[in-house]
């Protein structure tokens, strides 16, 4: 008999991160000041875009809507996780579960294929430079990033129905400290086979043929930066590329190693999980932007008596 939407349980109790126990207050200390951070420097980076008409380009373009994302992916997570560490109420209602699981994989696919599109950006950017507005013109730009919402809101669809369409009649208690497929879909009353080939296949393949495809652009890149005569603009070019395909991997990485391994270590997979949903989200700003002299040069602008403090850093 097909299972539809149906489910005895209306709460589920997040246990929180695995061996942890007496750690809250210096974990709620850490991961309060690392959120912050995120918060801060994703919100100084869309302004910086959004006030600077310098900065209204195919590339910051795909930089604001990154921010943006990084400020929704480690809000879905973070807030209920502080709250906790708090001493406050480590339950979550159904439909809070739901919306988490669906709004974690949304923000994170999405995210995933927006690093492809400017992994493609820059390949274009560099490799056809006197084409590049042409190629990369306005509508091509809000296409590219339109599908990646799109794409992004399909397979959050997918998963999150396919986990939630499941029969949820016994334990209510979720060994994480967040409501995500692996930690779920042990809790269902029914054949959690498919929801767990589609995720497998969904989450983990997917991050490896994006991962795939930003290599081969930044191969590309590499090849055309190695044919520059003037040593000085090789080592800026290199040094830019490298920090990319570092936060990429800071952002591929955890993924890969969390869905495709077949019985990942609780404690070593809520870390990896962590490092994605706080530290790259953090991180970002600071690699693709910040360090940028036409950033900084819109934060002065706009906060001008902040000007020194930038121009120190």
């Amino acid at each position: 008999i097909k299972m539809r939407n149906h489910t005895m349980v209306t709460e589920f109790i997040l246990l929180g991160i695995p061996e942890t126990e007496g750690l809250e207050t210096v974990l709620f200390s850490l991961f309060l000041l690392l959120y912050l951070c995120t918060l801060l420097g994703n919100v100084l980076i869309l302004t910086a875009i959004i006030l600077s008409s310098r900065l209204h380009t195919p590339m910051y373009f795909f930089l604001g809507n990154l921010s943006v994302f990084d400020l929704g992916f480690s809000s879905t997570t973070v807030p209920k996780m502080l709250l906790y560490l708090s001493g406050q109420s480590q339950g979550i209602s159904l439909q809070g579960c739901v919306s988490q699981l669906f709004f974690y994989h949304f923000l994170g696919c999405t995210e995933g294929f927006l690093y492809t599109v400017m992994a493609y950006d820059r390949f274009v950017a560099i490799c056809y430079a006197l084409r590049y507005m042409v190629i990369m013109n306005h509508k091509v730009c809000l296409i590219l990033a339109t599908g990646t919402w799109i794409g992004g809101c399909v397979h959050a669809i997918t998963l999150t129905s396919l986990t939630f369409q499941l029969s949820y009649c016994g334990s209510n208690e979720v060994g994480y400290y967040f409501c995500d497929i692996p930690a779920i879909l042990p809790l269902a009353c029914g054949d959690t086979s498919l929801a767990q080939r589609v995720g497998f296949t969904n989450v983990g393949l997917l991050s490896l043929i994006c991962f795939f495809l930003i290599l081969v652009s930044y191969a590309r890149i590499g090849i055309s930066i190695s044919k520059i005569r003037s040593a000085e603009g090789r080592q800026r070019a290199f040094s830019t590329c490298s920090a990319h395909i570092t936060a990429i991997l800071c952002a591929y990485g955890p993924v890969i190693i969390i869905y495709l391994q077949p019985n990942p270590s609780p404690l070593l997979g809520a870390t990896i999980q962590i490092f994605n949903n706080l530290v790259t989200p953090m991180l970002n700003p600071l690699v693709y932007s910040l360090r940028n002299k036409d950033v900084k040069s819109a934060l002065r602008n706009a906060f001008p008596k902040r000007s020194l403090a930038l121009e120190n850093k």
